[in-house]
């Protein structure tokens, strides 16, 4: 999710000037009346391999800190202005040092179209792949790998037709407006108008302060207020992360707001009203196993506030679908008419050269094979053909709502709700409902939601391109390059945060045996935990409780006993191993959460319905009183710790905007030093939040942990409550002094 789009100028909403009578022997790059920046006659260096690198290096790198975040609140930010701003300055500074000429505004604008690439296939890949764990499924590195390529190339190789389509024949109704707000960066850095220094502040200071609490344990991360009787199960809590900081300024003070309004009901009014009613009771009240007297606050929401917000986000999530279908379709019927009007020019001009159509029919088929092939995807030919009918629909959709309201108002869960919901009907009504068809579901929607992720990402890059002169096809293939070199690391970098918060919790159940028909293979241990057990055990699945067993996944030993439990690092429960350590690493995932539950209650028809009916209802109410339902769904979910940094991110943009020295139009804030700096915060902090999390896996990096943890040292400063929120508070300061321009102000023109 990027910064709230930009009102659409009356002037660019105007009636699509006349199509030419005739087919030029050369075309246009579109409209008689548009001239791009760089005039299609000329051709000057555009994808050169140095640009193409740095791109997909930063691609990489903002990709990272997008999966850091999409993992732990169920968001992200467009990275194309930051990676614009970041590129020029790059090849602005290696001009100057080894002397050589200085990269094309068409270079640049390679580097931004490969950089953004990592964004939208770490939204995709995060909002669902991580389902499979809450399933209680293994999560693999092929697997993940194979999704994220499948469906970055699908969202590419469909938008390929539909450029002509949708950027050039509608230039004037479809204004893209993130794509339209980099186009003025690059321009503007062409004529030396633009530097980094804003990005980069935020960069260095995010890191800084992430790994001031999260490496070198100086002050408290979570400070909190457990309140007692009579409000026993109350509580007040604010995560000091900067990312979250970043996000709340970046969505907006409405969207931000309701979603800490989510946050206060679950913990200020759900959590204790369970404590208070429930905790007469003499027995565990399903799903707890235990009595809700003797729970803490954080046991009564992973058993009762969990399924409350999951009900709440999935019914946020179709409530949001069912909205946008009128958008949706009539985007579809609009996009397939553009579609059949666009017209094949003899001989096309520099700036409208796509990659030929063969590509995109021989890209098709490999695509369909390829997922009809792979064992790991559980998918079917049926399956495959319908990732392909999908994928082209919502791309389509994607694409042209992107242009209509930009990325933060494009539905692309919603589609993704669509695309599994479509498909886990047509599972159930087949009576394919075994677990290896879970898998397959969740495979076709996740290779969909990508291609929708990258569709519309691509459309802004494609949109930028057309105002600054690009070649399509080169840009094409940057994008391909950037998605490739993207779905590569990120598969592992969300199996390594998924390692390093993984816990093996030490069980016993005398009394339950366990033999060889109930095993699903050995496993050893992974993450920090291998290191005091290097033992391999066989695997026990359960679904249902057994016995005195509740259910989860189990290390069995030799005998057939739980040895341990397997607690996963995102949306796992346990945040202490057994030698007391706490785990940092752990993430909530809301959105995969959504998408199991899809699967779960379609196609098993199991799940704990009254608190998931309690969640139904609340997303309702919110709908019936006006207010967004999906926003305030995510609130409900998330810990009230996450979601407040997020509201005072949206406090800190509601007083710039009141109090800044000169008042900033939407398309402006756009890019506007606020927005910079929070990006930087989100990658500065994100990128540190996830190497501290992979240096905790080998035992040397464990070492260093330790070595560097001073907090240890002084206990007195690492408890304290005031000392976390007066450096936050300061942190928000600073946020504030660049956003209002009294810091890290951009030098007047002379």
């Amino acid at each position: 999710m990027s910064a709230a789009a930009p009102d659409v100028a009356p002037e660019s909403r105007a009636p699509q000037s006349a199509t030419v009578d005739r087919v030029p022997e050369v075309a246009d790059s579109g409209h008689s009346d548009h001239e791009p920046f760089i005039p299609a006659s000329r051709d000057i260096p555009e994808l050169t391999p140095i640009p193409l690198i740095v791109g997909a290096l930063l691609g990489i790198l903002f990709g990272a800190s997008s999966m850091y975040l999409v993992l732990k609140v169920g968001l992200t930010v467009s990275a194309s202005i930051p990676v614009a701003v970041l590129s020029i300055t790059i090849f602005r500074a290696f001009s100057k040092v080894f002397g050589i000429r200085p990269a094309t505004i068409l270079e640049n604008n390679i580097t931004q179209t490969t950089g953004s690439a990592g964004e939208s296939i770490a939204f995709g890949v995060g909002v669902t792949m991580p389902a499979l764990l809450i399933l209680g499924y293994n999560l693999e590195i092929g697997q993940v790998i194979l999704v994220s390529v499948l469906g970055g190339i699908l969202g590419i190789l469909m938008m390929i037709p539909l450029r002509r389509a949708l950027i050039v024949n509608e230039a004037k109704t479809l204004v893209y407006p993130e794509g339209t707000a980099c186009a003025e960066v690059l321009i503007v850095g062409e004529t030396g108008g633009t530097t980094a220094k804003t990005v980069f502040a935020g960069l260095g200071i995010g890191g800084l302060f992430a790994l001031g609490y999260k490496a070198f344990c100086l002050f408290k991360d979570i400070p909190e207020k457990l309140f007692g009787k009579p409000y026993e199960g109350g509580n007040l809590s604010i995560e000091v992360a900067p990312e979250l900081l970043g996000v709340g300024y970046i969505i907006g003070t409405r969207i931000s707001m309701i979603m800490g309004a989510g946050g206060i009901l679950s913990a200020l009014v759900l959590m204790p009203a369970i404590k208070l009613f429930g905790s007469a009771a003499t027995e565990p009240i399903y799903p707890a196993t235990k009595l809700i007297r003797d729970m803490s606050a954080d046991e009564i929401w992973h058993s009762y506030i969990l399924y409350i917000g999951a009900g709440s986000v999935a019914a946020g999530g179709i409530i949001s679908l069912f909205k946008s279908l009128p958008t949706i379709i009539g985007g579809a019927v609009r996009g397939m008419k553009s579609l059949s009007s666009t017209a094949k020019a003899v001989l096309p001009a520099r700036t409208d050269r796509d990659l030929p159509m063969w590509i995109v029919g021989l890209g098709s088929v490999g695509l369909v094979l390829a997922c009809t092939f792979a064992p790991s995807l559980k998918i079917n030919m049926i399956g495959a053909l319908l990732i392909l009918v999908l994928g082209f629909l919502f791309v389509t959709v994607s694409s042209r709502l992107t242009g209509e309201v930009g990325s933060s108002s494009n539905p692309i869960s919603g589609m993704t709700v669509a695309t599994l919901l479509i498909t886990s009907l047509i599972f159930f009504a087949l009576g394919w409902v075994s677990p290896s068809y879970k898998v397959a579901a969740l495979s076709i929607a996740a290779i969909v939601c990508i291609a929708i992720s990258n569709g519309g990402t691509t459309s802004q890059d494609l949109k930028t391109g057309y105002l600054v002169g690009a070649t399509p096809s080169r840009q094409q293939i940057g994008i391909l390059v950037g998605s490739l070199s993207s779905a590569m690391v990120l598969g592992l970098v969300i199996l390594a945060l998924n390692d390093a918060g993984t816990v093996y919790a030490a069980r016993s159940y005398p009394d339950v045996t366990f033999s060889q028909s109930d095993f699903d293979g050995k496993e050893p241990l992974r993450g920090p935990d291998a290191r005091r057990d290097s033992g391999t055990y066989d695997v026990v699945r359960l679904r249902e409780p057994r016995g005195s067993v509740p259910p989860g996944k189990y290390l069995v030993d030799p005998t057939g006993h739980v040895k341990y439990l397997e607690d996963p690092g995102i949306n796992g429960g346990v945040s202490v191993r057994d030698n007391g350590e706490k785990v940092t690493a752990k993430f909530s995932a809301p959105k995969p959460v959504l998408m199991s539950f899809i699967i779960e209650g379609i196609m098993s028809q199991k799940l704990p319905w009254g608190l998931v009916l309690i969640g139904v209802f609340i997303s309702i109410v919110l709908e019936l009183c006006g207010l967004s339902a999906l926003a305030f769904a995510v609130g409900v979910y998330l810990p009230l710790s996450t979601s407040t940094p997020i509201m005072v991110g949206g406090a800190v943009r509601w007083l710039g905007d009141k109090l800044g020295k000169k008042k900033l139009s939407e398309a402006e804030a756009e890019s506007g030093p606020g927005v910079l700096f929070s990006s930087g915060l989100i990658a500065g902090a994100s990128v540190a939040g996830t190497l501290v999390a992979l240096f905790q896996i080998p035992e040397w990096g464990e070492k260093l942990l330790r070595f560097v943890n001073v907090g240890d040292r002084f206990p007195a400063l690492v408890g304290s409550n005031a000392l976390s929120l007066v450096l936050f508070a300061g942190l928000s300061g600073i946020l504030w002094l660049v956003a209002t321009e009294r810091w890290l102000a951009p030098k007047a023109d002379p």
